[in-house]
């Protein structure tokens, strides 16, 4: 049987232990100084051990007590910020969720405040990934990925499709007059190499030679591209910004579909209040123009 806990004794002797003080300890408590020195004696003697050194100077803390102190701390810390919750009308919840920054930058960034206002309860924490992400290690609720939704124990939710297209400066647009230009410029290239191939098979080339850097993030590609380092093959719908402000150039309207942005989670994980209206939200505002790509996709995927 578990034995009583004596909670006044516990915090009479974290109030004085922080203010090495009985009097403070007991102003803050609204007590009497005799009750905060009747209840940490009631404590040394439960303990069998002194926690304070009383001296003229006043209290110093001993071994003991410098052991049992910063639990305390810790605990009643704890209790009072979540009192303090409450009282402000609720619990807040911590929601983890690691995206690509592609993603991140180019689509999530303009819709958070909605969901914050939605839901002011929960604690958003977004990281980002340059999709290589360990949901289980990283202790991640949730990840937004790039891909065809299949990874190795979790379960995926289409968030919206993501057709690619080059896109460069606009001074190297000036010399590309077809698909088969772009082979004398270089071609930025992510850790997917095998998507410039799908791109020039759709624009039907079929064997082409690559050149160019390499990018371990789509976002650092894209500044190359704007400094008319070469051509970054990329989600345009996630550029819009820099497209329209001229900063970008769609020299061909022709796009490779190598992949799509899912929601992904464990799937031995059971579902939070807080994932489960994120996940609400998020599927209620994507995809726009691609709404019914995603429904088809999901009914697919069954």
């Amino acid at each position: 049987m578990r034995a009583t806990i004596p909670l006044n004794a516990l915090r009479a002797f974290e109030a004085a232990a922080r203010h090495l003080s009985f009097t403070r300890a007991a102003d803050e408590l609204c007590v009497t100084q005799t009750a905060i020195s009747h209840q940490v004696k009631g404590l040394e003697q439960r303990l069998g051990m002194p926690l304070f050194r009383r001296s003229n100077r006043g209290l110093t803390l001993t071994d003991e007590g410098l052991g049992l102190a910063p639990t305390l701390f810790e605990a009643f810390g704890a209790i009072d910020r979540l009192f303090e919750q409450f009282e402000a009308g609720g619990v807040r919840e911590v929601l983890t969720v690691s995206a690509v920054g592609t993603f991140v930058v180019g689509a999530l960034l303009e819709r958070l405040p909605a969901f914050r206002a939605a839901h002011p309860l929960i604690d958003l924490r977004i990281l980002t990934n340059n999709n290589k992400v360990d949901v289980v290690a990283e202790g991640l609720d949730y990840a937004i990925r790039f891909g065809d939704g299949a990874w190795h124990g979790c379960e995926a939710e289409l968030i919206c499709e993501a057709p690619m297209s080059p896109l460069c400066a606009p001074q190297l647009a000036e010399w590309l007059r077809e698909p088969a230009d772009l082979l004398r410029l270089p071609l930025l290239r992510s850790y997917r190499p095998q998507d410039w191939l799908a791109w020039f098979k759709s624009a039907g080339l079929d064997a082409v030679n690559l050149r160019g850097p390499l990018f371990d993030s789509s976002l650092i590609m894209v500044q190359a591209a704007m400094r008319a380092e070469g051509v970054a093959l990329v989600p345009h719908g996630l550029f819009r910004r820099e497209l329209d402000a001229g900063q970008l150039v769609r020299p061909f309207p022709i796009d490779a579909d190598v992949g799509a942005y899912w929601l992904t989670w464990l799937k031995s994980r059971t579902p939070s209040p807080a994932m489960q209206a994120f996940r609400n939200w998020l599927t209620s505002v994507y995809p726009d123009e691609d709404a019914g790509a995603a429904a088809v996709l999901r009914q697919a995927r069954g």
